[in-house]
């Protein structure tokens, strides 16, 4: 399948941001021009500025464009950790959000949601949120509606959690633009093992074994849903076995069987990385974030912070900063 059509893409890149991200979805758009003989993608890179931005793994890119040029693109996906903000927020915000009247396709790709949506580009829509971010995502845009879900095209704006999502966001732009077949061997030539689509949910690590949520068993997998809805409002482990219609005691033998630990323990755990999550992605105090995870206080939320991490928060908090802070300028995580 031959396409007379052109789609220009360009990619804003924020100090930090994640490189696999970028190549995830750069190398498959080469890989079908090339295979459908066509030059239906092109793409280009844009800073806020057009300056050179350094990637988290300390490579630097040379950007094609400064926000300002990005007029003629087709679509433009923003790449950056979820502490990226523009130098010059009320200029190149609004400048987002005249392309964005104008036409121009939005996307983001992993942390790059968080400038999309302090743009207010993601008003109105759904936002697929990577795990890692999700408390930290909730609690900056309360009012934001998000999905565990890989990719979400939710009409003119694409985004997808992480760098294999990215990819899988390519492969779509693909089928779109050049066809099935052509989708399919770009995914072959890369050893992509499975197309993904839309509709499909992040894996996760159960925080307490060698395996991911969507690989426990149907109690546990729904008792571990139950848990995540009452981050801030705790319940009783003897009410989710009611839910679940199990006894106490059967679940405490699956949890222990599956994941090695206690539905308790397990709980507490999975409310203590929530705790992380706003701990390295907002800037919320340890006050709020004690009360977010259901903890009356912050100490008392520090000390099974400890517990499970072998670090006091503030330590935790202080020592990532540590490699975000280069010469007085956040430097996000990826």
């Amino acid at each position: 399948m031959t396409t007379n059509e052109h789609t220009q893409i360009g990619f804003l890149i924020f100090p930090g941001f994640p490189m696999a991200c970028l190549t995830s979805m750069i190398e498959p758009l080469r890989a079908a021009n090339e295979i459908a003989g066509t030059d239906t993608f092109s793409w280009k890179l844009v800073s806020e500025n057009g300056a050179r931005v350094e990637a988290s793994a300390q490579v630097w890119f040379e950007p094609d464009l400064g926000l300002e040029d990005c007029g003629a693109l087709d679509q433009l996906f923003v790449l950056s950790g979820p502490s990226s903000r523009f130098d010059n927020p009320t200029t190149s915000d609004g400048r987002l959000r005249k392309f964005a009247r104008h036409g121009l396709k939005m996307g983001a790709i992993s942390g790059g949601i968080f400038p999309l949506a302090r743009a207010g580009l993601l008003s109105g829509y759904t936002t697929s949120v990577h795990w890692c971010y999700d408390a930290a995502f909730a609690a900056e845009f309360p009012r934001l509606k998000s999905t565990e879900d890989v990719i979400m095209i939710d009409r003119d704006r694409s985004t997808a959690s992480g760098a294999a999502a990215a990819f899988d966001l390519s492969l779509l732009l693909i089928e779109d633009a050049l066809g099935s077949d052509v989708a399919t061997e770009v995914a072959c030539w890369f050893q992509h093992p499975l197309v993904r689509g839309q509709g499909v949910t992040q894996r996760k690590p159960t925080f307490a074994a060698e395996s991911t949520h969507d690989m426990l068993p149907p109690i546990v997998k729904k008792a571990v849903e139950i848990f995540s809805e009452h981050i801030e409002d705790p319940i009783n482990i003897a009410d989710v076995a009611d839910q679940v219609d199990v006894s106490v005691r059967q679940l405490e033998r699956l949890f222990d069987k599956t994941t090695g630990n206690t539905p308790g323990g397990y709980y507490k755990s999975l409310r203590m990385h929530k705790a992380r999550q706003l701990l390295l992605y907002s800037k919320d105090s340890l006050t709020q974030i004690a009360i977010s995870v259901g903890y009356a206080s912050a100490p008392s939320m520090a000390k099974r912070y400890q517990e499970v991490f072998g670090v006091h928060p503030e330590e935790d908090r202080k020592k990532i900063n540590m490699f975000r802070v280069r010469e007085n300028k956040i430097v996000p995580s990826a």
